[in-house]
């Protein structure tokens, strides 16, 4: 799954990146090193300029709210919990499929966090001596340094209790596409702990590698037969893993210290 993640590139590299012909200063986020559900992130997408006459769709990057909220839902409760669409069935699933056949976004981010239940901690709450076994935080990053582009999907919602000139009317929301962890080794493992990230969760953001950005992000693709074949996971062996601070399992901490890599996994915490 991913439910944190880290999101530090300025908007200007991004718009180097991505090619992206339209941004607006006044939607620049700051440097989110603790990125949660709920909160606005940036969005690289193609759809027409709103009340432009050229009906062409332009390359943007958009800020919206991670929690997809189905433009058909009557409330936007729900979207906190629609993080994650999964690449398997987000073609046939009803909150999904629509904007999967017509408004797919890109997710540009540094990497992503998962939690790994440390060994000694498993053991313990098996034998039933401790409840709430304590884990052990894993940054997931493209070794080479580039960015992870995951793979989402955006809709817009209406709030209908608000007028049409009121700011908030609109609501743009996304959700990041999951697929199956490689089990197949890190391109860079930690010398103590995971050495695929199958180890680390069963399931993975969907990163989409450059020579897929175009087609992914084209809105004139519609048949999701045709797009399916767009959510192959990348090739292996692209990714490095490192145990960070247990400080970031806090949605309230934030900074860069966050992805320092820890020399070993945090007492109580061994894999």
């Amino acid at each position: 799954m991913c439910g944190r993640y880290a999101a530090s590139r300025r908007p200007e590299d991004l718009a180097g990146i991505f090619e992206i012909e339209k941004w607006e200063p006044e939607e620049t986020l700051d440097a989110d090193y603790n990125v949660a559900p709920t909160k606005e992130v940036h969005a690289v997408l193609s759809r027409p300029l709103k009340d432009a006459d050229d009906p062409r769709p332009v390359r943007q990057l958009r800020t919206l709210k991670w929690g997809l909220v189905p433009s058909w839902s009557k409330t936007p409760e729900g979207g906190a919990r629609m993080i994650n669409a999964r690449a398997e069935t987000v073609h046939e699933k009803p909150s999904y499929r629509r904007a999967f056949a017509a408004r797919r976004c890109i997710l540009p981010t540094d990497g992503y966090y998962e939690w790994v239940t440390g060994k000694q901690e498993r053991d313990l709450e098996v034998e039933g001596k401790k409840k709430r076994p304590r884990k052990q935080p894993y940054f997931v990053t493209p070794a080479d340094g580039s960015v992870f582009a995951m793979a989402g999907l955006y809709e817009f919602w209406r709030d209908r209790t608000l007028s049409d000139d009121h700011p908030l009317a609109w609501w743009v929301t996304c959700s990041v596409i999951t697929t199956e962890a490689e089990t197949t080794p890190l391109a860079v493992a930690p010398e103590e702990g995971p050495h695929s990230l199958a180890e680390i969760h069963p399931r993975m953001p969907l990163m989409l590698t450059p020579d897929r950005w175009d087609a992914w992000l084209d809105p004139s693709r519609t048949d999701p037969e045709d797009l399916r074949g767009l959510l192959a996971p990348p090739p292996p062996g692209l990714m490095r893993a490192y145990p960070v601070t247990t400080a970031v399992s806090n949605v309230r901490n934030n900074g860069p210290e966050l992805l320092k890599e820890l020399a070993a996994p945090e007492e109580g915490t061994l894999f």
